[in-house]
């Protein structure tokens, strides 16, 4: 069964694709402590069954899935975004490292 995990922030890379502009993705433990993910780490997760992430907005859950760029290029974004991962770039920059 996969690890539910929230996403709470990310790092942004300077290119302007969908599938370019998140770099990596982070948040907390359970104990306080930071972590982060780069993409191509989260993708691989999500289809190996390991993880299963998601992010809170206005009070609900949106689960995070993989999309595929028009050229093949994995890439996260939520179930409720179009091309473009909105939703995932609306997060606020994470305040550690990648």
């Amino acid at each position: 069964m996969a690890t539910k995990i929230e996403i709470t922030c990310i790092i942004k890379g300077a290119l302007f694709g969908a599938h370019q502009r998140i770099l990596s993705i982070g948040g907390r433990n359970f104990d306080g402590k930071p972590w982060t993910m780069s993409q191509d780490g989260a993708v691989s997760g999500i289809e190996e069954g390991t993880y299963s992430f998601y992010i809170h907005k206005g009070g609900n859950i949106i689960n995070v899935i993989v999309a595929i760029s028009p050229n093949g290029y994995k890439y996260l974004k939520t179930f409720a975004d179009t091309e473009q991962p909105n939703m995932l770039l609306a997060l606020p920059e994470c305040p550690y490292g990648p």
